[in-house]
């Protein structure tokens, strides 16, 4: 049986701690603004009127619930009946909008006017731009260089739904770098602005506050299996970046006897100097205001799929991690693209290449023979991921 959580890791309403991780390690000037969107969000989140909006929108604009598709041709592949929780079909074709939606709320009712983001991939900094756009919020997305030239489809969208687009060129122009420009803004513009933080990453309140929005992931999947199948999961599958979908899919689960795997960035393979797994290969240390697992210096984050390039991961994961409740691998870029191009072909759904990483590592405990049923959260759609695979596959 999984290892439970005990209630006194839970993260702390005052100061966001996940066991040894989280907490709110950021500088003197944002200690007070985060502090307060802390007390805004355990003030306003609960009540009846905010979660009827959220609700509403939910379903009217967002387009859930999503369904629990059982992939028949992979199971039998496989060895196991392996089941997908489809938020590739979520508005926007990925789970970013659980959050997006939530957030946004939070800062209208706030008052604030503006939105800021970063993003990787582009699909969080398309859902901010989504909900910039119905909610009548000025909307900056930053995104680096080098995943702003492989998610161009992405960066139109943004621009096409109103939001400006800026480019970070410094560091390794990556996610992080995108991350960093963010939260020098979210410091000079405390007062009108809302930094809607993409992942369960960050300070205090971020990575509560990321994981309630996206605990609806997880609640219906578990309601939908139970119904389906007349129990649970053996098992609960995830990639894992940042962390929100998975933590989004697995929260529901964290008391049941299901055990969880989350699939990380594993670049180039195990013993490369190039990844993107600080849970499977990294150490303890502090980025972007939290205290977390993160990559080393000596190694190039690096992932085929832009929104697992992360340096980071959130505390919470790394709290699983340290408690046995979840076991995190790094999936190579050969094997995400295999399973990319493998359920494409057995099943008819082109998954992104995040998610890839997810089918891969479901597969895997498949073959092992470790579980009968298998529970893969499908996290976005790979339309945004066509070029790179054009550039990985003979199919003309």
């Amino acid at each position: 049986m999984p290892v439970l959580v005990p209630p006194s890791l839970m993260a702390d309403g005052d100061t966001g701690d996940f066991g040894s991780y989280g907490g709110r390690h950021v500088p003197d000037p944002l200690q007070g603004p985060l502090a307060e969107l802390a007390g805004a969000y355990d003030e306003v989140a609960s009540t009846e009127a905010f979660q009827d909006e959220l609700d509403r929108l939910r379903r009217e604009y967002a387009g859930r619930p999503t369904p629990l598709y059982h992939a028949e041709n992979l199971s039998e592949r496989h060895g196991a009946d392996i089941y997908l929780k489809r938020e590739d079909l979520l508005h926007g074709g990925a789970h970013k909008l659980n959050n997006t939606l939530g957030q946004a709320l939070l800062a209208k009712r706030a008052g604030r006017e503006r939105l800021i983001a970063e993003t990787g991939a582009g699909q969080h900094g398309t859902a901010t731009a989504m909900v910039g756009a119905l909610l009548n919020l000025e909307t900056e997305i930053y995104m680096g260089e080098k995943d702003v030239e492989r998610q161009k489809m992405n960066v139109f969208r943004m621009r096409l739904l109103g939001a400006e687009v800026n480019e970070v060129t410094r560091g390794g122009a990556g996610l992080a770098d995108a991350v960093d420009a963010a939260l020098e803004d979210f410091a000079e513009n405390v007062d009108d602005t809302h930094y809607l933080v993409g992942s369960v990453v960050g300070p205090d309140p971020f990575p509560r506050m990321v994981r309630d929005f996206q605990s609806v992931i997880g609640e219906e999947a578990r309601a939908q299996f139970r119904e389906r199948t007349g129990d649970l999961p053996d098992a609960a599958v995830a990639c894992v970046g940042g962390g929100s979908n998975a933590i989004g899919l697995f929260h529901a689960f964290r008391d049941d006897d299901v055990a969880f795997y989350g699939a990380e960035g594993g670049g180039e393979g195990a013993d490369s100097e190039r990844h993107a797994a600080p849970l499977a290969g990294g150490e303890d240390g502090v980025i972007h205001g939290m205290k977390t697992r993160v990559i080393g210096d000596d190694v190039e984050v690096h992932s085929v799929s832009a929104g697992l390039d992360y340096p980071g991961v959130g505390p919470e994961h790394a709290m699983f991690r340290d408690l046995g409740r979840a076991e995190y691998t790094g999936v190579t870029d050969d094997e995400a693209l295999a399973a990319f191009r493998e359920l494409s072909e057995a099943e008819g759904i082109i998954p992104a290449l995040e998610s890839a990483h997810a089918i891969a590592r479901a597969v895997q405990l498949a073959e092992a023979g470790e579980h009968d049923s298998i529970l893969v959260n499908l996290s976005g759609r790979g339309d945004k991921d066509m070029e790179t695979a054009a550039r990985k596959f003979d199919l003309g």
